[in-house]
C-alpha cells in the first residue's frame, strides 16, 4: 500500500459505501457518481490497496478477508472525522452554570447591567458574571487567554491589540454636568465657553485612546485645562458639585447624579461627538457557541434599550 500521504482519502467513503451495498451500480447512486466513475474509483482501491477487496460470485459481490478486516478500521475513522467535522453544540442558556467575565465601563456597569443581568437570569438562572475594569493588558493578554470573555461599552478606537475584534455596539448622547452653585453656566455651552471652564473627567484606563473632547477642541483650535482626573464617575460627578469645574457624561449617567448630588445638567456643545460604544472580542474565540450567544444577547439588550429610551 502506497504511504497515507499518497492516498486518496476520498477513496474511503467509496470503500465504505462497496461494503455496505456490496454491488456497484447501488454504491453510485449512494455517492451520486456514474457508474463508470465508481469503477474507476474501485480499480484505484484495488491498486492502493494491493487486493481485489470485492470478488464476484454466484452470491453477488463478496469481501475479501482483507476488506472485511480493514471494514472497522475504515468505519471507525470516517465516523471520528464525521464527529470532529460536525459543527459545535450550540449554547444552551437555560441549563448553563457558565460564569462570564466582563471588563467594562461605569457607564455599562451602573445604567446596563442590573437590567440586563436581570432580564437573563429569568430564562438562564445558572448563568453569572464577573465585572472587571479595562485595562491594557485586558485588552490584550486577558482576551487573548480568555481571562475576559468581551470587552463591553469602551468607546471605539484607533488602535487595538492584533487579533480582537472590536464591532460597533450602541451610541449615547452627552451632556454636561455643573454644579447647582455655579452661575457662570447657563442651560448650554457653546464651544468656546466649554474650552474655558475647568473640567474633571474619567482617566482613560485603557491608556488605548486620546480623549474625543480634546481632539474635538484641537480641530477648533482650543485646548481645555483639566484638574481632575477620576477613576469613576461618581468621584468625577462629588468632585464637579464642590467645585466650579465642568463634566462631560453620558445623559443617563448625569440624570442619576442629578437626583443624588446638587448637580444640575447642561447641553454641551453641539461639536462634540455622541459616546459610540463598542463590544471587544477575541478573534480565537469569536465563533464559539458560547461567546456568539453572549455578543447576541448583548447586541440585542443595545437594541431594547436604545428603543426604550425614544
Amino acid at each position: 500500500m502506497r504511504s497515507l500521504r499518497h492516498f486518496d482519502l476520498n477513496l474511503l467513503l467509496v470503500f465504505e459505501t462497496l461494503m455496505r451495498e456490496r454491488h456497484v451500480t447501488r454504491a453510485a447512486e449512494k455517492l451520486h457518481l456514474s457508474q463508470p466513475a465508481l469503477s474507476h474509483a474501485l480499480k484505484r482501491l484495488r491498486e492502493s490497496l494491493d487486493d481485489p477487496l470485492l470478488i464476484r460470485t454466484e452470491n453477488g459481490m463478496q469481501p475479501t478477508p482483507r476488506a472485511l478486516a480493514l471494514l472497522p478500521v475504515v468505519q471507525q475513522a470516517l465516523a471520528q472525522l464525521q464527529q470532529g467535522l460536525a459543527p459545535p453544540a450550540a449554547f444552551s442558556p437555560a441549563n448553563s452554570t457558565r460564569r462570564f467575565t466582563l471588563a467594562t465601563t461605569d457607564y455599562f456597569e451602573e445604567v446596563m447591567y442590573p437590567p440586563f443581568l436581570s432580564q437573563l437570569l429569568a430564562y438562564a438562572p445558572g448563568i453569572s458574571f464577573s465585572i472587571e475594569l479595562i485595562t491594557p493588558d485586558v485588552l490584550s493578554e486577558g482576551l487573548e487567554q480568555r481571562q475576559v470573555d468581551m470587552v463591553v461599552g469602551l468607546d471605539s478606537q484607533s488602535t487595538l491589540p492584533s487579533g480582537v475584534i472590536q464591532t460597533p455596539w450602541m451610541d449615547e448622547e452627552l451632556v454636561c454636568l455643573v454644579a447647582t452653585h455655579n452661575e457662570r453656566v447657563g442651560d448650554a455651552l457653546d464651544i468656546a465657553q466649554f474650552a474655558r471652564e475647568l473640567h474633571v473627567e474619567l482617566a482613560d484606563i485603557s491608556g488605548l485612546r486620546p480623549s474625543n473632547i480634546d481632539s474635538c477642541l484641537v480641530q477648533h483650535g482650543l485646548t481645555r485645562r483639566v484638574i481632575s482626573k477620576n477613576l469613576n464617575y461618581i468621584a468625577a460627578a462629588r468632585v464637579v458639585a464642590l467645585t466650579e469645574a465642568i463634566m462631560t457624561l453620558p445623559r443617563q449617567m448625569a440624570e442619576r447624579f442629578v437626583m443624588m448630588l446638587p448637580v444640575r445638567m447642561v447641553e454641551p456643545p453641539l461639536a462634540l461627538p455622541a459616546l459610540k460604544m463598542t463590544l471587544i472580542q477575541h478573534g480565537l474565540f469569536a465563533n464559539d457557541p458560547a461567546n456568539v450567544w453572549l455578543y447576541d444577547v448583548l447586541t440585542e439588550f443595545a437594541r431594547e434599550f436604545g428603543h426604550q429610551r425614544v
